[in-house]
């Protein structure tokens, strides 16, 4: 199905963008030679860097690109000659532009891309992204006259207008160029089907950091808006597919998956998903486009792709077809997509090693390294981020108790069914913090041979009970979900100097959280759990150790009795307090390193 018998070499502009990554990975699974057009080293370098940590198949080359240059590549054309096939995905993706910067962006590009591949004298193909509702403009209408393109800037805001524009820009200017070309209009591109991956934060995905947070307070009404959706996964591979087919040439293809649910229910599902709170309020697509965006909390260019339209996806499902490209499971896709912007708190936590693990019921949160035979269960009303310092500094992972953080679930009563699961297949050293010390306490209790030591930070179950005084459960409620990172971090840590590891607590807190913190310090404060933690812990034969802040020590009774046991090892930071992982967390990385755990005997 190739239309070339030379070796394929591909030119990716805008290689650095989401699907400029994955079409490099599809290329060079195809067995294409490709140069990644980017416009600075550091772009270079972090392609580099992704494509390394996918595992491509064969290595790619670097070029440096200016876009304003009247030579685009170092060298121009006479350096790429045995370039086959370019793949323009450079533009920019942002509503709200004006409308020079738009042009500059997206038409200006397209007309620069073209005037070089004119002068290349191997290309077979030039392929570009365009846009489902934008797609199919007519090429006899440019040049635009400075009246219309006046009209249809104003009309439609400045990035839909520029990718209108630069569609029939590239079909005229590739037809007089007599360039080969094949256009392809995505869908809404959603990240990787099998990983969820993706790093664009706007459309869709801004709706659902809503909802994500609860302060979404209606969702579009009506089962006929379809705002249809594809992986980048997909996109990519279609794409280098479509370079090489000699039937593509001079056609534009809609590439989405016509299985996408309506908007509506397609949100709802993804916030059930994620456990968020789905307004149950629908609100028809005539009467949002009315509502000022202070209300609708949406870019007003935006609401233009609120539309009841379908499209002619025929010739791109034919295509598909021929080269055997399935188009994966949109339900399936959207989840772990979601699960994916969550877990990286849609682009504020940006760490690879993070993720959700299922445990029966639970959907738990888990940062770290990936089966590290070291697992930290975090302490109230912190989250697995709170502990991220410490798991990086001594290669272990840490997961959010359910209910907790990122994690779903109801609380103390799903223990039961997550301890196994978080425990991982191989015996691990549990390192447990506050309330998470009660964790590892009972599942070393229920799972003996599958704990290889203790490491209890701050155990409230051996320390003096913190009294109720005047304070109340609703009070403390509305503390925490009102509370900023500062003011947290005062009354964790006594400073402010903790405010900017406990954003995303704080985060947590405002999203729900407040509620399960506040239930799981009423099960903290009962004596008889405490009672039946403590003599857990005096059955487990393993090594024991125990870390406390010289200012937030153990009771007297529980010193006495535990220091005094041969596979207990207690240990006191100087100066910290009851979270030493906020105030002391090299201190603490060095005890957690320290190898004489090992060395105690099992009694």
């Amino acid at each position: 199905m190739s239309d070339q018998t030379m070796p394929r070499h591909a030119l990716v502009f805008g290689a650095s963008g989401l699907v400029g990554r994955h079409l490099i990975l599809a290329l060079t699974q195809a067995g294409a030679r490709v140069t990644a057009a980017v416009r600075t080293p550091e772009s270079g370098t972090r392609v580099k860097q992704w494509l390394r940590a996918h595992g491509p198949s064969r290595p790619v080359a670097i070029a440096l690109v200016d876009f304003k240059s009247s030579e685009l590549l170092r060298g121009g054309p006479a350096a790429y000659a045995d370039v086959t096939e370019i793949h323009n995905c450079a533009g920019s993706f942002r509503f709200g532009m004006p409308a020079e910067e738009a042009r500059s962006a997206n038409v200006g590009i397209v007309e620069s891309v073209l005037n070089f591949a004119a002068d290349l004298p191997s290309l077979h193909r030039v392929v570009h992204i365009s846009g489902y509702r934008v797609g199919g403009q007519n090429p006899d209408s440019v040049p635009w006259s400075s009246a219309h393109r006046s009209r249809v800037y104003t009309k439609l805001g400045g990035y839909e207008a520029s990718k209108v524009e630069s569609d029939a820009v590239f079909q005229a200017k590739a037809r007089d160029l007599e360039l080969p070309w094949t256009i392809v209009n995505p869908a809404t591109v959603i990240g990787d089907s099998e990983t969820g991956e993706s790093e664009q934060y706007i459309g869709i995905a801004s709706t659902i950091k809503q909802l994500w947070r609860g302060t979404a307070t209606a969702l579009p009404a009506g089962k006929d808006v379809f705002v249809p959706v594809l992986t980048v996964d997909y996109l990519a591979t279609f794409m280098a597919a479509a370079a090489v087919d000699p039937d593509t040439v001079g056609k534009s293809y809609w590439v989405l998956d016509d299985a996408t649910p309506p908007l509506g229910e397609l949100l709802s599902a993804v916030g059930h998903h994620l456990g968020a709170k789905v307004p149950k309020l629908r609100i028809p697509i005539r009467v949002i486009r009315r509502l000022p965006a202070a209300l609708t909390q949406a870019d007003p260019e935006t609401l233009g792709f609120l539309s009841t339209d379908r499209y002619p996806t025929g010739p791109a499902a034919e295509l598909a077809s021929r080269h055997r490209l399935p188009m994966p499971d949109v339900h399936r896709s959207l989840n772990r997509w979601a699960d994916y912007l969550a877990a990286h708190r849609f682009g504020a936590a940006m760490d690879r090693d993070r993720r959700y693990i299922q445990a029966g019921a639970v959907r738990l949160f888990e940062l770290g390294t990936p089966d590290a035979n070291r697992l930290i269960l975090p302490g109230l009303p912190v989250n697995a981020d709170a502990w991220s310092d410490v798991a990086q500094g001594i290669g272990a992972r840490a997961v959010d108790l359910p209910g907790l953080g990122l994690s779903g679930g109801a609380g103390t009563t799903d223990w039961e069914h997550w301890l196994p699961v978080a425990l991982g297949d191989e015996p691990a050293e549990l390192i447990g913090h506050s309330i998470g010390a009660a964790a590892a306490v009972l599942t070393a209790d229920r799972f003996p041979d599958r704990v290889t030591a203790l490491t209890l930070v701050s155990p409230f179950f051996l320390q003096p009970r913190a009294r109720a005084g005047i304070f109340t459960r609703p009070v403390i409620r509305r503390y925490l979900r009102h509370a900023s990172a500062a003011a947290l971090s005062r009354r964790l840590t006594g400073t402010e100097k903790s405010a900017e590891a406990l954003t995303s607590t704080v985060e947590d807190l405002k999203r729900g959280r407040a509620k399960s913190v506040v239930q799981h310090l009423g099960h903290a404060s009962s004596k008889h759990w405490r009672d039946e933690i403590t003599e857990a812990l005096k059955r487990f034969s393993g090594p024991v150790r125990i870390i406390t802040g010289s200012e937030d020590p153990l009771t007297q009774n529980a010193a006495r009795e535990f220091g005094a046991l041969s596979n207990v090892r207690l240990l006191s930071l100087p100066g910290a307090g009851h979270h030493p992982q906020l105030t002391h967390g090299t201190e603490l990385i060095e005890l957690l390193h320290d190898a004489t755990l090992a060395s105690l005997p099992r009694t």
